[in-house]
């Protein structure tokens, strides 16, 4: 487990919700920790943590191969960025330093699930649950699983629309953590909400009892 010292409360404001100005801030405020963390500063670890935790575990329970590994998975990432923080130079933001720390924390659990065999395939509910996104966000009816919808897209696609529309993240910052131009990231996401709306009325249409209470 992550010690007492950074082990946290953190931020509940989405980023996705924030105005740009509030966005950039809130970047500034974390690079700074990050830095001042580096340096030995106690505090700016807490605070570091704290800010960035929401983002990562959204990201890593949407990307990881088993959503209820997502709480190791972002214990796994900030393990991770506190032992590379004296490498961090503050050259990107914080947030897409962290990021990209998750990323890897994400493909190397893939790469591990493979390498075991799966006794089933299990739903984690509670989490689909979490995560349902309620009436007017995203155009998505109250109730229906964002998580669930999300899983079918490919992964590029997924990756993108949870970077920028979830974790709030700027295209450009997206584009430059996937290593891709940011019209590929414009792109990928435009088709990853073509598909969930489209799944969302498939499964409207497949449940019009449901579609009309």
């Amino acid at each position: 487990m992550i010690s007492p010292a950074v082990s946290v409360a953190y931020d509940e404001t989405p980023h996705a919700a924030r105005t740009s100005d509030e966005k950039a801030y809130a970047d500034e405020s974390t690079t700074a920790w990050a830095l001042a963390a580096r340096d030995g500063d106690p505090a700016a670890v807490e605070n570091f943590v704290r800010a960035l935790h929401r983002d990562v575990r959204t990201y890593v329970t949407y990307l990881g191969a088993d959503p209820q590994a997502a709480d190791d998975l972002a214990q796994d990432t900030f393990l991770r960025a506190l032992g590379s923080l004296h490498r961090f130079e503050g050259r990107s933001s914080a947030r897409t330093w962290l990021l990209s720390i998750a990323r890897r924390a994400v493909i190397d659990s893939y790469r591990h699930a493979s390498a075991r065999p799966r006794l089933a395939d299990t739903d984690d509910w509670q989490t689909v649950a979490e995560f349902a996104q309620p009436r007017g966000r995203l155009g998505f009816e109250e109730g229906i699983a964002l998580a669930e919808l999300l899983e079918a897209l490919p992964d590029e696609r997924r990756e993108a629309f949870v970077l920028t529309q979830l974790v709030g993240l700027p295209y450009a910052e997206a584009a430059e953590l996937g290593d891709c131009p940011v019209g590929t990231v414009r792109s990928r996401v435009a088709r990853a909400r073509s598909s969930l709306i489209e799944s969302l009325r498939e499964a409207e249409r497949a449940d019009p009892v449901g579609a009309a209470a």
